[in-house]
């Protein structure tokens, strides 16, 4: 939980340990799910310990470790799940993916509900959370802004970036996501990525030392 106008809680779910929020707000318990990556148990235990009233789930992207609770949660809560169109294929191709990159099966994933876009505004009581493309990662990557705080994804984590080797990965674009969309908001932004820990944008564009001043990847 933080001390900004939006409130979240965080779990650390499934094999990849992926980062879980529930953001909400805190006059109307209005909230939603970002990346519900796995352990559906612990996303609910939250919600009904802190009385939320969640009404949407939705994705960073569509890699598994970021949606396999969506269709228990679906199922538990009647909410709908969203993600940007870009990802369709990497969502249909999941079970395929996981098997030939970690050689383990998956259920079969949730279907989505609806997409989100770039520049779209979600709506969560007082608190307005901003769509941010970001492919790199995967085709379908974006970040969920709101003043002072940045759902980053896989897109960029403290110290790093997420990795591009996989279907749909691109590192050019991942850069310029970063540098050209990320980057330009401003330093004390909260950055809560979806594994790992929390860091600052200002650190990042100082530190980084892939896409940070004089990172590796800037000079190429």
């Amino acid at each position: 939980m933080n001390g900004l106008k939006l409130k979240y809680f965080v779990n650390e779910v499934g094999l990849l340990r992926s980062n879980s929020y529930i953001a909400y707000d805190e006059d109307t318990k209005k909230a939603v799910i970002i990346d519900a990556g796995d352990d559906a148990w612990k996303i609910l235990e939250t919600i009904h310990a802190h009385r939320l009233n969640p009404v949407a789930v939705y994705a960073t992207h569509c890699h598994f470790d970021h949606v396999m609770a969506v269709e228990d949660l679906k199922q538990s809560l009647g909410v709908p799940f969203y993600i940007h169109p870009d990802d369709r294929e990497l969502l249909a191709r999941s079970r395929e993916l996981t098997r030939s990159f970690l050689g383990i099966d998956i259920p079969a994933p949730a279907e989505p509900d609806g997409y989100v876009v770039e520049g779209q505004v979600i709506e969560l009581g007082g608190c307005r959370l901003k769509v941010i493309h970001t492919p790199g990662h995967s085709p379908g990557s974006v970040c969920y802004y709101t003043d002072g705080i940045l759902f980053s994804g896989d897109t960029l984590f403290q110290g790093s970036i997420g990795r591009t080797d996989a279907f749909g990965g691109d590192t050019a674009k991942i850069v310029d996501s970063i540098v050209n969309k990320l980057f330009t908001l401003p330093d004390d932004v909260h950055v809560l990525p979806g594994h790992g820990l929390p860091t600052t944008l200002g650190w990042e564009k100082r530190n980084n030392p892939f896409v940070g001043e004089g990172g590796i990847l800037r000079r190429k």
